[in-house]
């Protein structure tokens, strides 16, 4: 898109929003979801830790690097990123609907809740098969749950919400 097609969408922005054509294009252009304002780079933050856990049954030394994660929030991922539209996408966060952020930042807090209980419990002296069927566990519950905070950041209905963080930990924990 051109100069002046972008004038020309900033003056056909639309009425109700305010939005043009332009601000879409930026966002979108930035890996942002135009209509939540969400980028699912955050994502690649959780699946970073579910690589090390589906790793670390046939590849112990990953237990170090697993140990090692420590949990972001939204904004945090994105200041210490070096993506050049850190700032995009910070700002787009800022003035996602509430509805939208809370169900990412609720379904983001369930995950860390889940790593960090699995973290714990592998900083123990766990026996490594333990260790391992822990990790496919951990692994086996974040799955859906990243695809659910894909959902949301995609403007796709996601009309649940996950359990309670405790819910899930204890789950994976058999408590």
């Amino acid at each position: 898109m051109g100069y002046q097609d972008c004038i020309e969408a900033v003056q056909a922005a639309d009425p109700w929003t305010g939005a043009s054509a332009c601000d879409a294009l930026r966002l979108a252009d930035a890996n942002i979801n135009p209509a939540t304002g969400l980028a699912s780079d955050y994502l690649n933050h959780f699946n970073e830790a579910i690589m090390l856990l589906e790793m670390l049954p046939n590849c112990p030394d990953c237990r170090a690097d697993f140990l090692g994660w420590r949990p972001k929030s939204y904004r945090e991922h994105f200041v210490t990123s070096r993506l050049r539209t850190r700032d995009l996408a910070i700002a787009a966060y800022d003035t996602a609907d509430p509805d939208i952020r809370s169900r990412l930042d609720i379904l983001a807090g369930t995950m860390t809740a889940v790593l960090e209980a699995t973290r714990t419990a592998m900083s123990s002296d766990l026996p490594r098969d333990l260790a391992g069927d822990l990790a496919d566990q951990a692994a086996a519950r974040l799955k859906p749950l990243v695809a659910r905070a894909g959902a949301v950041i995609n403007g796709i209905a996601d009309t649940g919400l996950p359990q309670t963080p405790q819910a899930v930990v204890d789950g994976l924990m058999k408590r």
